[in-house]
């Protein structure tokens, strides 16, 4: 096996297990709360003393985010890495557009388990910068769709859709895997950027943005179950 094929036999490897942690952040997310009861919906006060008394919980809902985008992030390259094989521009290209995305993810969630739980601590003790605190808060409100801290993930989604229009069409090939996982990539990347003019014509209210686009999201671990198949394949070969 010359150095090429290794390579090519390790990112498929990296790729498959990548898939695996991804799916199983995604179970682990139902056991960890991600806002206060209520999402937006709940009062500021009920929020700041949630978070105060659920910190250690908050905290480790949010690094399995991290954990989960880390994976997702390496099985979309991985995938651009297959692409590489019909079309190594488009493969760069996407491959870029993923590690965008990466660093659009990285800094709202470690907002998340730096600066949000400082905030409600300092707001609860009334302690010194409380004043500032507390407007900072309302700010970083990780569930309001407009908020400053959603808005980078709500980027990091639109980024990935671009890797998705990059990477679809030279994924397509013979077998049922890569069919599935170059239509729903396709689909995925059309859909949002759909999604996205409709929001800047106001055709979606603000209260309907989560529902639209973290449900046409869902698409992407259906194409990670696909590529699954994909990089276990290339593995063996």
């Amino acid at each position: 096996m010359n150095a090429t094929q290794t390579l090519d036999n390790q990112v498929n490897r990296f790729g498959f297990w990548s898939v695996i942690v991804a799916l199983a952040t995604v179970v682990v997310t139902l056991f960890f709360p991600l806002d206060a009861p209520g999402g937006y919906a709940a009062e500021h006060a009920d929020r700041v003393a949630w978070l105060s008394a659920n910190r250690g919980a908050f905290i480790a809902g949010w690094l399995n985010q991290i954990v989960s985008m880390f994976s997702l992030s390496a099985a979309l390259a991985c995938a651009a890495w297959v692409v590489a094989a019909k079309s190594p521009l488009r493969a760069i290209l996407a491959a870029l557009f993923v590690a965008m995305a990466t660093m659009s993810f990285i800094i709202p969630k470690f907002i998340a388990i730096w600066t949000i739980p400082l905030l409600a601590d300092t707001i609860t003790a009334g302690a010194v910068g409380a004043e500032l605190a507390d407007p900072l808060l309302r700010l970083l409100n990780v569930s309001i769709p407009f908020s400053l801290y959603t808005s980078f993930d709500y980027l990091g989604f639109w980024l990935y859709s671009v890797f998705a229009l990059l990477a679809a069409g030279p994924l397509y090939g013979e077998t049922t895997s890569t069919r599935i996982a170059a239509v729903t990539l396709g689909v995925f990347g059309v859909v949002y950027q759909v999604l996205m003019v409709a929001l800047f014509l106001g055709a979606i209210a603000p209260v309907d943005i989560e529902a639209y686009f973290i449900s046409i999201s869902m698409l992407l671990l259906i194409h990670l179950l696909a590529m699954a198949f994909i990089f276990k394949k290339a593995t063996t070969n």
